[in-house]
């Protein structure tokens, strides 16, 4: 029988909050083991799908004889169902060179076959996720497309369309967004509009024509166009974008473009490593090209060892990065080692 007496003597300050988050970390991690465990179809098409990628790594910059480890990226994310025409998507990082972020937070919603809306916090349709997601990259380092133009990601609604009966696949996207960047809902009088054309899909031809209105502040007012290209194959891919910035404000434009490719050859699947991919990008970004010079180059050299049977997966890979500045942009200014040459042993594992 419950004792009373003992209830009123109970001292609930001396319930710790790690004890609570136990005991309720132990529920959910039990709910979800028993839901996974139920063989029942119409479960298993609902139940979230986990993935995640941590990028950690060792650089050494030659010009100052400096190095570091340091854990770039460790994101966790859920997707799945609500409803056949409704997904969700939710991802986190849990350190980006040391800072937690909230990533994607949104809801899609499929209208009709070929036509879907995203509501929330998701990719602004600009960037292309072989060049900003850790885990798709071919390099340590995203190029400079990727780095220095604009946020990634943004709070707002984006419709996708992909007309029906096309010899080749041809998707629109649209978007309207805050534009304060991600987990800034701010009230605004002036959000920032992209749009995009993608021709192909992935596996195979590839190309994308883009334009992205980006009223950041007063006297940053961005105008960005860009359009890429690509072909890969299961192991296989080159890659080439051209972007530019234009400052509505002070009539300035930022230029760059990169051209990549790589090729994994298959190793013993009885070692180690899988697979060896070499990989090299050039690529280059000026801000006054009056004398058709670029501010700055970049040469990369790469060789990755891949760890599963998967190409461009979980792998170990060993880059080097070789800088021609004729003049610093802005960001180089952050730190002496950012446009330095540079060395870098990365571990990527993708599960």
């Amino acid at each position: 029988m419950l004792n009373l007496t003992s209830i009123k003597h109970l001292n609930v300050r001396a319930i710790s909050p790690l004890y609570i988050i136990r005991v309720i970390s132990i529920f959910i991690f039990t709910l979800l083991f028993s839901i996974q465990s139920y063989s029942q179809s119409k479960i298993k098409d609902y139940f979230p799908k986990f993935d995640a990628s941590i990028k950690t790594k060792y650089e050494y910059a030659f010009e100052t004889n400096m190095s570091r480890f340091s854990v770039r990226n460790s994101r966790m994310g859920l997707s799945g169902n609500i409803t056949d025409p409704i997904t969700y998507r939710v991802q986190v990082e849990l350190s980006s060179e040391g800072n937690f972020e909230v990533l994607d937070l949104s809801a899609n919603i499929r209208f009709f076959e070929g036509f879907s809306v995203t509501f929330g916090q998701t990719s602004v349709p600009v960037f292309n996720p072989y060049i900003i997601t850790p885990s798709q990259m071919m390099f340590a380092n995203r190029a400079f497309i990727g780095k220095y133009f604009a946020s990634t990601r943004d709070i707002g609604i984006l419709a996708n369309y992909k007309i029906p009966n096309m010899p080749v696949p041809v998707s629109l996207e649209m978007g309207v967004f805050n534009g304060y960047v991600i987990n800034r809902p701010l009230w605004t009088d002036r959000p920032s509009f992209a749009t995009r054309v993608i021709v192909g899909d992935m596996n195979g031809l590839r190309a994308t024509a883009k334009l992205y209105r980006y009223p950041k502040t007063a006297i940053e007012d961005y105008v960005i166009w860009g359009a890429d290209f690509r072909y890969a194959q299961e192991r296989y891919k080159i890659e080439a974008e051209v972007m530019n910035r234009h400052n509505k404000f002070d009539e300035v434009d930022r230029f760059s473009l990169y051209l990549q490719g790589g090729y994994s050859f298959p190793l013993n699947s009885n070692t180690l490593f899988k697979d060896i991919t070499p990989v090299v990008r050039w690529d280059a970004i000026g801000e006054d090209l009056s004398n058709n010079k670029f501010d700055a180059n970049r040469l990369t050299f790469g060789l990755s060892f891949g760890l599963t049977d998967k190409p461009f997966g979980s792998l170990i890979r060993l880059d080097y990065e070789s800088y021609i500045v004729k003049r610093p942009i802005t960001e180089f200014n952050k730190y002496d080692e950012m446009d330095s040459d540079k060395i870098t042993l990365e571990l990527l594992i993708i599960f």
